[in-house]
């Protein structure tokens, strides 16, 4: 844990470089796009150790002696060709981290050597295309022309040398970089939301999905909404196989997919177990060959975005079962669902986080949920605490879906009071998340917490999900002892002429410089003896 506090007071310290010369939704992608640079090059120095001498260097210095030494001798392209295939891309010595910080502390950098380093690893195989395409070196929010930018990126070079990054054990770094994310989405606000869910939903969120799949050895989990890729990371955690987990994620913003790229490869997660695309996923259905249903679906969409809801997706096979319906406009929360649901395995779980609204709202969307309530696929419905998320204050609840399962009853978990007030958000501590999967996993009727519907109990409400038809947390008014309330009465009634005949015998004994003033005072005694 102590190595773990001080590679993340390293890491966050970076931020301190930028912070004032940009906001934080700009920072974050200096901050780590170079500390992913830096895990790049310190485990390429490191294999090259590796490869040389079977161990692990002592500081990454003597890896790059090690590698400066090899690279004139004459065995240097067959160690070239070994690197490029074990590790997808190579670096010349000039271009590694460590040579960058020689150069920053010598006041000697320039970043067009760095920004060669970038272009390096993005033209060594296609898994690399791009990334490092917002790390934008000549911008001038870094400062006014070549110096000032090339001295602020070099200052950041330094404050990351302190981040040992070759001798960090297991997810450590990986969960650093979640921790950075975190807090740079609470520093971004309404803009976290691209980004960033919330530590306590995502914990529930992904072990329900989880849930009885995690000894499965291959599973593939499948975020079509995926951020920085934290939501399928999660399920990482859950799972007695998780070197063999496979990641199929898609995300619409270019930087944000950038960001789980990084993401996995700082959690260690194996090239060829990373399918991740950059794309719509409501435009264009995808995966569409190969694997195409999943085991664990993860999501937390945009909430009541807009889409075209064309015609043509009438027959598109992801929305065509669903009453000849298409989720509003206006409202796509419907075709996120589907589009997660048609890529759920059989025998899989989604869990999805929506607002409220898709629980109760009536035309298209009402349809829809019929649908879905009658093929028995939503198997659960949670109502999460209100000021979760950082791009809205709205309450938002968890629904669970399954394909082919026995029965169509609806567990229905009010989770709305399970939160801490912290000073931003709510939060779900672990106590708050350990209890509701506890209901979750009983699946029984708990008075004020939880509620088994039966098919019948949903069509008797008209196919209405609303939390609040299921689960009563109302609290009943205590009887009235209507005997006390009336001595309560006589009693403030006698104080009140009490207090007056006080005030009457003070007001008696004044006296006045003026008749103005004596006159409005016997006025107001008058008043005060007829009450």
């Amino acid at each position: 844990m102590a190595e773990s506090k001080e590679l993340l007071q390293v890491l966050w310290s970076g931020a301190d470089v930028l912070r004032g010369k940009m906001d934080a939704n700009e920072y974050k992608t200096y901050l780590l796009g170079l500390v992913f640079y830096k895990y790049l090059s310190d485990s390429y120095l490191s294999k090259v150790y590796d490869l040389l001498y079977d161990g692990v260097p002592e500081s990454i210095e003597e890896a790059q002696r090690t590698y400066e030494e090899a690279m004139e001798g004459e065995d240097a392209k067959d160690l070239l060709e070994e690197l490029q295939e074990s590790l997808h891309y190579t670096l010349t010595p000039d271009m590694t981290y460590i040579s960058m910080l020689k150069d920053a502390k010598n006041n000697s950098f320039h970043r067009e050597k760095l920004q060669a380093a970038f272009n390096r690893i993005q033209e060594s195989d296609e898994l690399f295309n791009g990334l490092f395409d917002d790390v934008d070196l000549y911008s001038n929010r870094l400062g006014t022309g070549d110096q000032k930018q090339s001295t602020t990126i070099s200052d950041l070079i330094k404050v990351l040398e302190a981040a040992d990054l070759i001798h960090t054990k297991g997810d450590v770094l990986g969960n650093a970089y979640e921790y950075l994310i975190g807090q740079f989405a609470s520093e971004t606000g309404k803009k976290a939301g691209e980004f960033y869910t919330p530590h306590g939903p995502a914990q529930i969120l992904c072990r329900i999905a989880m849930s009885g799949q995690e000894n499965k050895k291959g599973l593939q989990v499948y975020d079509p909404c995926m951020g920085s890729g934290s939501l399928m990371l999660s399920c990482r955690n859950y799972s007695t196989e998780a070197n063999y987990i496979k990641y199929y994620g898609q995300e619409l913003m270019p930087s944000t997919y950038n960001l789980a790229r990084m993401n996995m490869f700082l959690h260690g997660v194996l090239p060829e177990n990373q399918h991740l695309r950059n794309g719509d996923t409501l435009d264009a259905d995808w995966p569409t060959d190969e694997e195409t249903e999943f085991d664990v679906v993860t999501m937390n969409p945009p909430y009541s975005a807009k889409w075209s809801a064309a015609e043509g997706f009438k027959q598109d096979e992801r929305f065509m079962d669903y009453g000849g319906k298409l989720a509003p406009k206006s409202k796509a929360d419907y075709a996120f669902l589907l589009h997660g649901f048609y890529h759920l395995k059989q025998t899989g779980t989604m869990a999805i986080v929506l607002p409220h609204g898709v629980l109760f709202r009536g035309a298209a969307e009402g349809t829809i949920r019929e649908t879905l309530l009658q093929n028995g696929s939503i198997y659960a419905v949670i109502g999460l605490p209100a000021n979760m998320f950082y791009n809205t204050s709205i309450p938002t609840c968890i629904i669970v879906l399954k394909k082919h399962r026995e029965g169509r009853n609806v567990l229905f978990i009010d989770a709305s009071q399970q939160y801490e007030k912290e000073k931003k958000q709510n939060e779900m501590k672990e106590r708050h998340i350990d209890h509701v999967l506890e209901l979750y996993n009983n699946r029984k009727t708990v008075e004020k917490e939880a509620y088994l519907a039966s098919y019948e109990d949903i069509v008797a409400n008209d196919f209405n999900l609303n939390i609040p038809r299921y689960v009563d947390t109302s609290e009943e008014e205590p009887e009235i002892d209507l005997r006390e309330l009336t001595q309560n009465i006589k009693e403030t009634d006698q104080a009140i002429k009490e207090g007056n005949r006080a005030l009457l015998g003070m007001l008696k004994e004044l006296s006045f410089n003026n008749d103005d003033t004596k006159e409005a005072v016997e006025e107001f005694i008058r008043v005060l003896e007829e009450v």
